[in-house]
């Protein structure tokens, strides 16, 4: 087993068994559900975005797969403090990586610790339930009020 695969194993454990930011914070001013209807997976992503334009906090609560539930950890991790259109720029490079030719090598350049679910490509029916928390944070962002789905 690759090096990056075992410790895809390990973060996505660790972050399901004891996800990151699993809560709803004080006083969100956003806020988006997900839904993806193929195994079950349900979020909502809960923002409080300040006067100049930053994800001051950042909190997510829901049930889902361990993948579901680690992705959406770990975004929360990466987004918290981050001003909008960094965390829309890191939802783009996040969402090109799972979703890329699993043949090609994917561009992990500026995601950080998100280079986990790289291996996720290989296997189209889990890039739904890694890019469900992504999909529900843009729409949080951008404040859509419908459920995102990933059918």
């Amino acid at each position: 087993m690759s090096e990056l695969r075992e410790l895809y194993q390990t973060v996505i454990l660790d972050h399901n068994k004891k996800p990151r930011n699993f809560r709803v914070p004080d006083a969100p001013n956003r806020e988006a559900k997900g839904h993806n209807p193929l195994c079950g997976d349900k979020i909502t992503v809960y923002l409080l975005v300040d006067e100049t334009g930053r994800i001051a906090d950042v909190g997510f609560q829901g049930d889902g797969c361990a993948i579901s539930t680690a992705s959406a950890s770990m975004m929360t991790e990466a987004v918290k403090g981050q001003p909008v259109d960094d965390a829309n720029a890191l939802f783009d490079a996040f969402h090109d990586v799972v979703t890329g030719d699993p043949i090609e090598e994917p561009d992990l350049d500026g995601i950080g610790k998100l280079a986990v679910f790289s291996g996720v490509r290989e296997f189209p029916m889990r890039v739904k339930c890694a890019t469900l928390a992504w999909h529900t944070l843009r729409a949080a962002i951008e404040d859509a009020g419908s459920v995102v789905k990933t059918e």
